[in-house]
């Protein structure tokens, strides 16, 4: 890592590490020494090629192999440690927002699932591949109709027939939804109404994907509506350990924890850029990091920063010992995307002009951070499932 402390002369300051309280030191020296590596990969092999793909609006697709190289289709299979792992989306994240909403998925909801919740048959079919990017899978959840109510609201049904399942409904935001081989649907049962999952081919009769096009941020991972109408999967595509909305609630609150770590790692982003430009860039005759209106936003981004770290570590070390809870990662994922929000302002705010365009980073950073503070239940639902909690009265009837 490059020196913590810079030297006096401005124009010799080494690049800062924005873990300024050094989080990732309580990994153990392998893993301090894989995240180095993965750091470094993902800084000077993904991060110099994604500004062209979010700006076409477009899948890096040749991005994957190299990830899937450094390990990163696997990530929940790995055995590492919380603190690793949401260490690891956090650099995903610092270099690329999408890219690192493409991972995490795939790590949490896809492969996570299967690996914990599918039949032997279905982990032995799409696990190996899953691993190495050969085949990806989405998780369809949310609806149409149906986004921060889907737990009660969900309508997409499945009707159990001799032939097997027959799917009938239509999905919303499904991220990769226009290219993954494999879908995991929720569909609600119309024998006794319970809500389960199914691995659903995406080259079925009756499907069709779209994509969702003018996204003001998260451009590179392909959203998409999607529809099933009278699609049929053979009954084993039922994931046996799925029969009930309560069998996945684990994932889905790993799942938001996960973007809490987007949160913190954006926000190393959003410094690491924003200092870039205030060291280099000169005004009046001097780096306009030598003024006290861009120190002080530097400062505070670095500030959020770390507060947002620092709860995420103790997430990780809350579900080490199995007792994460979803108010706690409600809490952890409202704080530091509302954070990155308010980060992603200040770091476009000190480049001025230049910050309005993507060349920087930093107006492709705080369009996406937009994305994560909407996503995986918004702030304000996220708030009210913590305000639930804490007063044991619930705001949501």
């Amino acid at each position: 890592m490059p020196p913590l402390l810079p030297r006096d002369h401005l124009a010799s300051i080494p690049y800062p590490h924005a873990d300024i309280l050094g989080i990732a030191d309580q990994l153990s020296a392998e893993e301090q020494t894989r995240l180095h590596d993965i750091h470094e990969f993902l800084q000077t092999e993904i991060a110099p090629a994604v500004g062209e793909y979010w700006d076409r609006d477009e899948m890096a697709f040749d991005l994957l192999p190299p990830l899937a190289r450094q390990g990163l289709g696997e990530i929940e299979l790995s055995g590492t440690s919380r603190l690793f792992r949401g260490l690891v989306y956090a650099e995903l994240t610092r270099c690329d927002v999408s890219l690192s909403t493409l991972v995490g998925i795939h790590n949490e909801l896809v492969v996570g699932m299967i690996d914990a919740l599918g039949s032997d048959e279905q982990k032995e079919r799409w696990l190996p591949g899953l691993r190495r990017f050969e085949a990806v899978g989405c998780f369809a959840l949310t609806e149409p109709e149906h986004g921060s109510d889907i737990a009660g609201g969900l309508s997409t049904t499945a009707t159990r027939t001799d032939d097997g399942w027959v799917i009938n409904g239509a999905k919303r935001w499904i991220g990769a939804g226009t290219f993954a081989d494999f879908a995991i649907i929720f569909a609600r049962d119309t024998v006794g109404g319970e809500i389960r999952a199914f691995i659903v081919e995406l080259d079925r009769d009756g499907v069709e994907a779209t994509k969702i096009e003018g996204k003001m941020g998260l451009r590179i991972m392909q959203n998409a509506n999607m529809t099933f109408t009278d699609v049929v999967i053979p009954h084993d595509n039922a994931v046996p350990g799925a029969q009930s909305f309560a069998n996945v609630n684990d994932f889905l609150c790993s799942s938001r924890a996960w973007v809490g770590w987007q949160g913190a790692g954006l926000q190393l982003g959003i410094f690491d850029k924003a200092r870039e430009y205030g060291v280099s860039r000169e005004q009046f005759g001097r780096p306009i990091a030598k003024f006290q209106l861009v120190q002080e936003p530097l400062v505070r981004i670095l500030g959020n920063a770390t507060a947002s770290l620092s709860m995420m570590a103790q997430v990780a070390r809350i579900q080490e010992q199995g007792r994460l809870e979803m108010p706690f990662a409600a809490l952890a994922k409202a704080t530091t995307t509302r954070l990155a929000r308010e980060s992603a302002a200040l770091g476009r705010s000190i480049a001025g002009g230049n910050g309005m365009i993507t060349q920087h980073g930093l107006s492709k950073m705080m369009a996406d951070a937009e994305a994560i503070f909407t996503y995986e239940g918004t702030y304000d639902i996220n708030s009210l499932i913590v305000g639930r909690a804490i007063t044991g009265v619930s705001a949501f009837v």
